[in-house]
């Protein structure tokens, strides 16, 4: 998966060399020593350079997890002003060889002006330039990130009926990459047009003698191109072109201040004396902390106007802090939970299959109160127990007894039936039970009646099965990728096919990887439908995949990424969720895709999401009316239910912090206004 990624660096870095000669200043000279030397002379530069990169990463994982806890999408509002503007240029240029040739310019030629440009004016030993450069770009991200955060746009490709993602989707290696690497929500502003445009801007400020004039326009050029690119690729709109240009103005502006005040402080060579000062003359350098400290105190003691807005940046980055830490930490663990094997839910409802050792308890909460734990009449219950849930029942099974008890009557027993074997129950009415053991598959009705409902035929062993409402899933072992479905009341079904063939360049990725891809010979391994659609995850040797079908037309599409392994469909309230490896061997990959995350897809839009974007093991997703249950092992090994809320709400410490944080603000901002009118007054009219 990483091939591509080193085929693009290795050409970045080579065009950058290659360009050297052409974009050097007229009277420097390219040497072998120079490449050594740039390291020493601008370590800091590049150790600013490479925290933007880190950032990156780190920061769209926020994004994704706050996109999935808090829905802000801004997207539909672009849609409104733009209309289908840049749909309208791809279908005018859409042609196969422009395709591949913008997808990659759009990754490499990123890089040369992000990273390679820094490198120039290094190695050439500008430094004035290199300040100014770096900073920028420094400021365009810290400037973008707000919007990343709390204003999400997704790309155009993903919101326009007919327009494509032409990039992402070039070849299954490539849309793997800009999946891992991109939350896709990240649409305004356009770094691709705020990097290179600060460059330029910052070249048209501060190259007075000309020297960079042919990178200036070289500069220019691809800013031009880019703006055609990032639109045709149907990953930008407009609107972010703009955005992208006005944080680069702004950002440029900040630099042409700060730029001064900061390499003062942070210049490799100051940084490299207070090094050495440290090592021979501890002394002295505990001494100009130590005044340093002294100063800045008496001027925060009687703050100008600068110290003032200081502290209002501060204010606000604490209270943006404490907010998104909150709202990406919106799931609770529910108390009383040790070692979670097994969860089922309803609306209002949650409970657990807890192993205690020798035997296993149904541990239950209310989900308005998951620190307290409810009494359930139930029997012996062991690891491979079956139990089901609806409404406020819950019904229960060992080898040897099936027990229903009802929730809203404090866990009383309200009926139970000897049963032959270890048995797989589950609802199929609000009082009608199905029951597969020993004796076959049945159902009977709360007042120990047995019903019809769909059968299985002779000499067939039955797979699986599953229910919703009144109706009944079954996959049968002759017949493993095929669903039957039925009525109860009737013995007879419909079937539907499970198709869970892939892109033909995801296949070849997995046989690439030594897998064998059977599409074939594939089995059903999982079930879940609704009135609407019916998701299978299918095994076909080389993974498992997750299937999604429309009950009305037939059609399968495979939700998951096809080439990883997913798991544990649920599909419920218009929203299919699944756990999945972000790797097609977890066990050969970093810690960062070596685990399952959860993601989730809302049918009504049809764009998957993750819900969690972390280190930590997820699985066992499931949705309820107000709430996502699912099961995850935790940084000290032990395993726990996490209720997490659909609608994200801040936490009391939260809210405290951001109503002082805005009376603060308002109070400073107060201040701040006051002594700029003061000091203009004093500069204007001096005593």
């Amino acid at each position: 998966m990483d091939g591509i990624y080193l085929t693009w660096l290795i050409s970045a870095l080579a065009i950058g060399v290659l360009l050297m000669p052409i974009v050097k200043p007229p009277w420097s000279k390219i040497t072998l020593e120079g490449f050594i030397d740039f390291l020493r002379r601008y370590w800091m530069h590049i150790l600013l350079v490479l925290t933007i990169y880190n950032a990156k990463d780190f920061l769209d994982e926020v994004d994704r997890i706050l996109m999935a806890n808090t829905g802000l999408d801004m997207t539909p509002w672009i849609y409104a002003v733009e209309g289908d503007m840049v749909l309208w240029v791809q279908e005018a240029f859409l042609s196969d060889w422009l395709t591949t040739f913008m997808t990659h310019f759009y990754v490499v030629g990123f890089m040369v002006i992000c990273y390679v440009s820094i490198f120039y004016f290094a190695y050439f030993d500008d430094r004035w330039m290199a300040d100014r450069i770096c900073f920028t770009i420094f400021w365009v991200y810290a400037l973008a990130v707000p919007f990343y955060l709390f204003f999400n746009v997704r790309v155009a490709g993903d919101h326009i009926p007919g327009m494509e993602t032409l990039a992402y989707d070039l070849t299954g290696e490539i849309n793997d990459w800009f999946t891992r690497i991109d939350p896709f929500t990240n649409g305004m502003p356009s770094l691709h047009i705020g990097f290179p445009f600060a460059v330029w801007l910052c070249l048209l400020r501060n190259d007075v003698d000309g020297r960079w004039k042919v990178y200036r326009r070289i500069v220019f050029a691809y800013t031009l191109v880019t703006a055609f690119c990032i639109v045709y690729l149907g990953i930008h709109w407009f609107l972010d072109i703009i955005g992208g240009m006005v944080i680069a103005a702004i950002a440029v502006s900040i630099t042409d201040r700060m730029a001064g005040p900061f390499w003062k402080i942070f210049d490799e060579r100051t940084v490299n004396a207070r090094l050495a000062t440290v090592l021979t003359n501890p002394g002295r350098a505990f001494s100009i902390i130590k005044g340093s400290i002294i100063n800045t105190a008496k001027r925060y003691s009687k703050p100008t106007s600068s110290e003032t807005g200081s502290i209002i940046v501060a204010v606000m980055i604490l209270i943006s802090g404490v907010i998104t830490w909150d709202l990406t930490h919106q799931s609770l663990p529910a108390n009383g939970v040790s070692a979670p094997i097994e969860v089922s839910s309803a609306d209002g409802w949650l409970v657990t299959l807890d192993d205690r050792g020798e035997s296993a308890l149904l541990v239950v909460h209310d989900l308005s109160d998951l620190s307290t734990e409810i009494e359930v009449a139930q029997p012996i219950m062991t690891l491979n127990s079956s139990y089901d849930i609806r409404g406020d029942l819950i019904v229960m099974t060992n080898t040897t007894k099936l027990i229903v008890s009802d929730l809203a009557q404090n866990g009383i027993e309200i009926f139970s039936v000897n049963i032959s074997g270890n048995g797989s129950v589950t609802f199929v009415a609000n009082d009608v039970i199905a029951l597969n053991d020993d004796n076959g598959l049945q159902y009977i009705s709360l007042k120990s009646e047995q019903v019809i409902g769909p059968s299985i035929p002779e000499d067939e062993d039955l797979l699986l099965f599953t229910s919703n409402n009144e109706e009944i899933a079954l996959v049968l072992t002759s017949e493993s990728t095929v669903v039957h479905l039925g009525l109860m009341g009737s013995e007879g079904m419909i079937s539907i096919k499970i198709n869970a063939t892939g892109e033909e360049s995801e296949d070849q990725i997995l046989i690439d990887n030594g897998r064998n891809v059977d599409v074939e010979n594939s089995t059903i391994t999982d079930v879940v439908l609704s009135e609407t659609h019916i998701a299978a995850i299918v095994d076909v040797n080389a993974t498992k995949r997750l299937v999604l079908v429309n009950r009305s037309n037939g059609d399968s599409i495979v939700i998951s990424d096809a080439k990883f392994a997913a798991q544990d469909p649920y599909l419920s309230n218009e929203i299919l969720m699944w756990a999945q490896y972000q790797n097609i061997d977890p066990t050969n990959a970093s810690e960062k895709y070596s685990d399952k995350e959860i993601f989730l897809l809302t049918l009504e839009n049809n764009i998957v999401e993750p819900l969690t974007a972390d280190n930590l093991e997820q699985w066992n997703p499931m949705i309820l009316e107000n709430h996502y249950v699912y099961q995850q092992t935790n940084e000290d090994g032990t395993v726990s239910v996490e209720v997490q809320q659909k609608e994200a709400s801040l936490k009391p410490y939260t809210s405290a912090v951001l109503q002082i944080g805005v009376i603060l603000i308002i109070a400073l901002t107060f201040v701040n206004f006051m002594q700029r009118q003061y000091e203009t007054q004093i500069k204007t009219h001096p005593p």
